[in-house]
């Protein structure tokens, strides 16, 4: 295969459809955009959340207490969740991802004291509850700040 022989697989692109470009074309005129209107016009359209002068949700809904923006988000792993993993291993996010332990990383792992452990693992996380750190170093393991 050569360079000048590279196209697209068969189906896959599709020309732009021209609207504007005469009445034969079947959206002409218009072009498809009705008649009139804001929607209608050069700049046409209103930004998202815009409701034609109504007060918008956003702004009827009241707002109560403060959301800290800035607040760290961690997600969060029980010590017996760590049960199922093998002696000796290194557990870390990654591996708690393939596990199906946490969905999204955010700011980091926090692993809470919730259950018991048996088994001697080193535990590689942002950050342990108090009985986290006690009952993972109790069965013989490492808890690791990173």
């Amino acid at each position: 295969m050569k360079l000048h022989e590279l196209c697209p697989a068969p189906g896959s692109t599709k020309k732009a459809f021209r609207v504007g470009r005469g009445a034969g074309s079947g959206n002409g005129k218009t072009a498809g955009k009705g008649h009139k209107g804001q929607n209608a016009r050069s700049g046409g359209g209103v930004r998202p959340g815009f409701e034609g002068g109504q007060m918008p949700l956003q702004r009827r809904v009241p707002k109560r207490g403060f959301v800290n923006i800035f607040a760290t988000v961690y997600s969060t792993v029980n010590v017996s969740d760590l049960e199922r993993f093998e002696d000796g291993t290194v557990v870390n996010a990654d591996v708690l991802r393939e596990a199906g332990l946490i969905k999204k990383l955010n700011d980091g792992v926090k692993v809470l004291g919730n259950g018991e452990l048996t088994k001697k693992l080193t535990v590689n996380a942002a950050a342990f509850s108090a009985s986290a750190k006690e009952k993972i170093e109790k069965a013989g393991g490492k808890a690791e700040v990173i």
